[in-house]
């Protein structure tokens, strides 16, 4: 089987990339707009891109009528945004704050999960998250250019909370206590939790 992308429509392009590259890890996105409004929203176009600095990427796409999501209005007024990532205790939380709300409804309330305040950003993160990474935001760039159907947010990490419940015995992450959800296609995930090893030559 073949497939010329330049013959399928942006709908079946998507559905056939975001089916083949996986699993997708999520970012779970938290912003505060300019009236004080708390956002969270999850994003499975994204990925570590740079260790110097310290840069993760999260591609967040228009929506159908065009309009800016309420992650990336948020992102572009205050420069800050914080990137939980996502176990499988808190699944379905993150499936419940992809709902599409009005932009004065704050999915942490709408959905009842509970948050506490950053320390170096003023935005507000996800109790329980297994990781979470304060951001400040270095670059916004839409994409493609000359008639952008998405942007791309190019976040530096300036600081991680990581539950101390999910390390080994020498302070390091154990994979299978970190238990994070990836995306696949439709509406499949999966768990990080089954594993081998392989020694790099």
């Amino acid at each position: 089987m073949q497939l010329d992308f330049s013959d399928l429509s942006p709908l079946e392009a998507y559905r056939w990339l975001a089916s083949t590259v996986t699993p997708r890890p999520i970012a779970w996105v938290s912003t505060r707009s300019a009236e004080g409004v708390t956002n969270l929203a999850p994003f499975s176009f994204f990925q570590v891109i740079s260790d110097n600095p310290p840069t993760l990427l999260v591609n967040v796409n228009t929506r159908d009528d065009g309009s800016l999501k309420d992650s990336l209005r948020n992102a572009q007024a205050s420069g800050e945004l914080a990137i939980q990532l996502v176990s499988f205790a808190q699944a379905e939380a993150m499936n419940a704050s992809a709902a599409i709300l009005p932009h004065e409804v704050s999915e942490f309330a709408h959905c009842a999960i509970a948050s506490q305040p950053c320390a170096r950003i003023d935005v507000p993160r996800v109790v329980g998250a297994p990781v979470t990474f304060e951001c400040r935001v270095t670059q916004i760039q839409p994409y493609p250019a000359q008639q952008p159907n998405c942007h791309l947010i190019f976040a530096e990490v300036l600081l991680a909370h990581i539950d101390d419940a999910v390390l080994n015995e020498q302070g390091r992450i154990d994979p299978l206590k970190l238990d994070l959800v990836g995306r696949l296609g439709g509406s499949a995930y999966c768990r990080t939790r089954d594993l081998f090893q392989m020694q790099r030559p």
